[in-house]
């Protein structure tokens, strides 16, 4: 069975919303060693409606020597969302509903781990459903002061184990965790 992940840029109060330049400040050989192993250990893609518009509409146009665009260009890419008619970006596929049990299909078939980029809502949604399999928060040392949370006000409490930690020299700190069976 393959496993889900999700990976999230996250400033030190919280905020994950679509990063923009803050975390290129602290941009190193380290972060994007990670970022593509963690990408070449993927063979798929899995979207909210927001974080797919902004990924096809940035992706496509960009070109790179490690091989990050490329791969991210042609991999399958799942995108979840009930407003869209269409996914016009390369190999992708949109899921309008039944989205449980459409991921739970995903999961089943052969290949690498699937990966969840952004995706808030959904990455909630499957949280809930016990579908993801660990949660990668990539901590910057950087206070933004307002912006969206991964986790909204209101939601269902729920524990997570860490299960591991890497730091880079930049100041970055990357906590790996794995949700807990409910009781």
């Amino acid at each position: 069975m393959r496993r889900i992940f999700a990976t999230e840029y996250m400033a030190l109060d919280g905020v994950f919303e679509e990063p923009g330049a803050w975390p290129f400040n602290f941009w190193s050989d380290e972060a994007a060693k990670f970022k593509l192993d963690e990408l070449m250990a993927s063979d798929a893609l899995l979207l909210g409606r927001k974080t797919y518009e902004g990924f096809a509409a940035a992706w496509p146009n960009m070109t790179d020597e490690a091989g990050f665009a490329d791969r991210m260009n042609s991999f399958p890419k799942y995108v979840v969302s009930t407003t869209l008619d269409t996914a016009e970006w390369n190999n992708s596929h949109l899921i309008k509903e039944n989205i449980i049990e459409e991921v739970t299909k995903l999961k089943q078939e052969p290949g690498q781990d699937i990966m969840i980029a952004g995706s808030g809502q959904l990455l909630q949604t499957l949280l809930d459903n016990h579908l993801v399999d660990e949660v990668r928060i990539m901590l910057h040392p950087v206070v933004l002061g307002s912006g969206a949370h991964l986790f909204k006000d209101g939601i269902e409490a729920f524990a997570l184990k860490l299960t591991g930690t890497q730091t880079f020299g930049s100041g970055i700190v990357i906590l790996h965790y794995e949700p807990v069976a409910s009781e």
